[in-house]
């Protein structure tokens, strides 16, 4: 095992350094992280989950990541696509994959719950956030009341399932009322589009793909209409992993931070590097650069996120969507 030892940065000079930075929320600076005095690193090379769309595939494309992980004798390797969360997640569990590719924080806690052995490391919260519950033009449905008795497509313990419920929740209209019909993105997209289902809650950018092949509508949208964050992005590691490569995991945490910068302060070119890799249109990528997203990171020694992120998965376990409680605090690894 190999120990990396910090230089010594006097307190005073920290703040003054780091200030700034940590005031915006954007970019945890590396200087405050290396106060602490020792890390771990077992391994060279680090394993990163992507998937179709996000800071993991923005990093894969443009190879500044693996630039910077390389100035500190890092090489990486690519595990993907995925199509969502869980597959991610079975990766790292499974040993293909070191790190998921901050995805949703509701599957993780439900596969936390189930024994997985995951610690959350670093969260991410983008805004505005874009998860919707679509539904075609024509399908006379012009409101959340209209879905009772229809069959909504969903991803089961993920955003899909927990925007409907708190959709629903919001309109006082019982879950009984409307059928889930629980179906990963690929199987979803074309349930929607052959009208399998009636509606479809998905995130970006399935559900704006979706909304322009399909002329459909949004009749809720999180951005908006959720009157509260439930789910955030997440990096997640194994427990085993956060403690023996404290050092690596600190050091693509810092990469991955600034490539999130990188993406708020250049929106339409973040978006086409999505849209070649997913081979849709430059009319989805129009609407989705106007949301003109931010990230913000934050760390498992933040109490005040912490604390929202524990409000949020009490409102999951209270309703089912997760099977119980969980203690969000120890389940997160500051490394």
């Amino acid at each position: 095992m190999s120990v990396l030892k910090a230089p010594h940065i006097d307190r005073r000079s920290l703040l003054k350094l780091g200030g700034a930075a940590l005031a915006s929320g954007l970019l945890p600076p590396a200087l405050v992280h290396a106060a602490q005095p020792e890390r771990t690193r077992n391994t060279d090379t680090v394993r990163l989950g992507f998937g179709r769309g996000g800071i993991p595939l923005v990093a894969r494309e443009r190879g500044e990541l693996e630039k910077r992980l390389k100035d500190q004798g890092i090489k990486v390797e690519w595990v993907g696509p995925f199509a969502n969360h869980a597959p991610s997640m079975q990766a790292v569990v499974g040993g293909s994959a070191d790190f998921g590719f901050w995805g949703s924080t509701t599957p993780a806690l439900a596969a936390i719950l189930a024994g997985s052995p995951l610690v959350f490391t670093a969260f991410n919260v983008y805004a505005p956030r874009s998860t919707a519950i679509i539904v075609k033009k024509d399908s006379g449905i012009d409101h959340v009341r209209d879905l009772v008795g229809k069959r909504v497509a969903v991803n089961k313990a993920g955003l899909g399932e927990f925007l409907v419920v708190a959709a629903l929740e919001k309109f006082d209209i019982p879950r009984d009322k409307v059928q889930f019909v629980y179906l990963n993105p690929p199987d979803a997209g074309p349930a929607f589009a052959q009208g399998k289902v009636d509606a479809w809650s998905m995130w970006t950018p399935g559900v704006d793909i979706s909304r322009h092949q399909n002329d459909a509508k949004d009749i809720f949208f999180e951005g908006t209409d959720l009157d509260f964050l439930i789910d955030y992005s997440s990096l997640v590691v194994t427990r085993d992993f956060a403690t023996g490569n404290s050092a690596l995991v600190r050091a693509v945490q810092d990469a991955y931070y600034e490539e999130g910068k990188w993406m708020s302060e250049h929106p339409l070119e973040a978006e086409e590097i999505a849209r070649r890799e997913g081979g849709y249109s430059e009319a989805v990528r129009d609407k989705l650069v106007s949301y003109a997203r931010t990230n913000r990171f934050y760390e498992p020694d933040d109490k005040a996120f912490i604390a929202d992120f524990q409000k949020a998965a009490d409102w999951l376990a209270e309703r089912n969507i997760i099977r119980g409680k969980i203690d969000v605090a120890a389940h997160s690894v500051k490394v």
